[in-house]
């Protein structure tokens, strides 16, 4: 009797199934088998893989695999840093650094006191990347001020006023390995030419032999080396890795740079960014014959309470800032944003209140947030952690709000730019979108964004692969095969 009804159980469940859950299997049948075809590589056997897709349209969970495995999503962390600038400074928002000065200036035009340079964490001050930031742009501003004032000489220093972000430049679990290149540069309240420098390597004309540093830019900035870089084979690209800590100037650099290739740029984190700065800034002014008696300095460990402001410059919109941080991946800015955060809603820009401010942020949203752990703003750290249906689901929360177009368009298009530029080149069907945010460490690769389907049904989705012994660019065809499943829909 027991046994009789138990099978008729089993069978009502079953009818029960393909009367109702048919059509599920059905609509997910090329995902479950793209990631089928993942999880059985030989080379993915001992790897851990998420796999979630989440129907927005539908208001739905479409497909999941593993997904509440927390994993190291590098890059995919600034997801959260982004969406959490757009709600809490805004789109429009500018980051604002100062020129001021303290003391007096005499009738004749002389300064008695201290030129200071009040950072507010803009990521782009300096940067080489735009005319309009570019160190002879901005000090071009800053000098044309100062005659303004009717300033001719300075009785004093330019100090640089870093104290906005507080606590340390780089996050205690980054590697070694990273600090020393200008991805692993970290913030400061007082950035400057995106916190790197440009180092030139002319190769030998044999391979192993040394390669030879030719020059360094900025032109003047405090860096000292040891090389030990050699010649690589042809095409064989940046190999070169830096060692160096944010406040010696000494460098340390191995590696490798192509054979063939003269004058080959290399980027390193660029030792003290504030007093560089204000170092090159005095500078400038001399050979605008405005003296400064002093050296620059960056041991401000307060901002005076008594100064004049010459001149306040400001940023691109947040929206610009936050594109570019998506687009490129750019850990400088993600962690100027980060530190932000914690500043605007703490009143320091530091790790540990910037942590606070997005877990404010992501709790607020009603998420899970034993799914997650945040520890920096960019990823660089191994210590954060999400699991993928995390992310679905905080894509989909993004989506209800009034920021999500502009959050949406900051992440890179599939086959077109960014960081996704190569993916599903051509192959994407009519009438869809993908918008994907990647992120990329040994043994690392993560997606995760929104697609648009050609039947209009809107989705957000996310891949975490970790502990993979192949690398990214042997993953990722596989992975092409599986975006190309889900945004195909049926």
């Amino acid at each position: 009797m027991t046994k009789l009804l138990s099978n008729k159980i089993l069978l009502f469940a079953f009818a029960t199934f393909v009367a109702f859950g048919g059509s599920l299997l059905a609509q997910n049948k090329k995902i479950a088998d793209e990631v089928k075809r993942i999880t059985s590589d030989p080379q993915l056997k001992h790897a851990s893989i998420g796999v979630s897709v989440y129907n927005i349209t539908q208001g739905k969970e479409e497909y999941t695999y593993d997904a509440d495995r927390l994993m190291s999503p590098a890059s995919l962390m600034k997801l959260f840093t982004t969406a959490a600038g757009f709600e809490y400074m805004g789109k429009a928002f500018r980051f604002k650094t100062m020129l001021a000065y303290t003391g007096s200036v005499t009738p004749d035009g002389v300064l008695n006191g201290d030129l200071l340079i009040i950072g507010g964490g803009d990521p782009l001050l300096g940067s080489y990347r735009y005319r309009q930031t570019s160190m002879d742009t901005l000090f071009r501003l800053w000098h044309n001020a100062i005659r303004k004032a009717g300033i001719i000489s300075v009785n004093g220093r330019v100090l640089a006023d870093a104290t906005i972000f507080g606590g340390t430049q780089l996050h205690d679990t980054w590697q070694w390995g990273d600090v020393g290149n200008y991805y692993g540069c970290g913030a400061t309240g007082l950035n400057f030419h995106e916190n790197m420098y440009f180092v030139y390597f002319n190769p030998d004309r044999r391979e192993g032999f040394p390669a030879d540093i030719d020059h360094i830019q900025p032109k003047g900035i405090d860096v000292r080396h040891q090389n030990h870089v050699t010649t690589g084979p042809a095409n064989s690209g940046d190999k070169v890795v830096i060692y160096g800590t944010p406040t010696a100037s000494m460098r340390y650099y191995e590696g490798t740079v192509p054979l063939g290739q003269s004058n080959f740029r290399v980027r390193g984190a660029m030792p003290n960014p504030g007093k560089t700065c204000a170092e090159l800034f005095s500078v400038y002014l001399r050979h605008k014959n405005v003296n400064v008696t002093s050296h620059a300095s960056d041991e401000v460990s307060s901002t005076p309470k008594n100064y004049t402001v010459l001149f306040e410059y400001y940023s691109v919109p947040y929206v610009v800032v936050a594109q570019y941080t998506n687009m490129t991946s750019n850990n400088l800015y993600a962690e100027s944003i980060f530190k932000y955060l914690g500043y605007k809603m703490y009143n320091k820009g530091n790790f540990d209140n910037a942590v606070k401010a997005v877990n404010k942020y992501l709790s607020d949203k009603d998420l899970d947030m034993s799914a997650v752990n945040v520890v920096d703003g960019s990823g660089l750290s191994r210590g954060g952690l999400a699991t993928a249906r995390f992310f679905t689901d905080f894509l989909a929360k993004i989506s209800k709000t009034d920021y999500f177009i502009d959050f949406r368009n900051s992440l890179p298009k599939v086959g077109e730019n960014g960081t996704v530029r190569n993916l599903l080149k051509n192959a994407l069907p009519a009438g869809t979108d993908m918008r994907v945010k990647t992120g990329t460490m040994t043994g690392v690769s993560s997606y995760a964004g929104y697609a648009t389907r050609p039947n209009g049904d809107k989705v957000s989705f996310s891949i975490l692969v970790n502990n993979s012994t192949s690398g990214a660019s042997a993953l990722r065809p596989k992975v092409d095969r599986l975006l190309a499943a889900i945004v195909a829909g049926n």
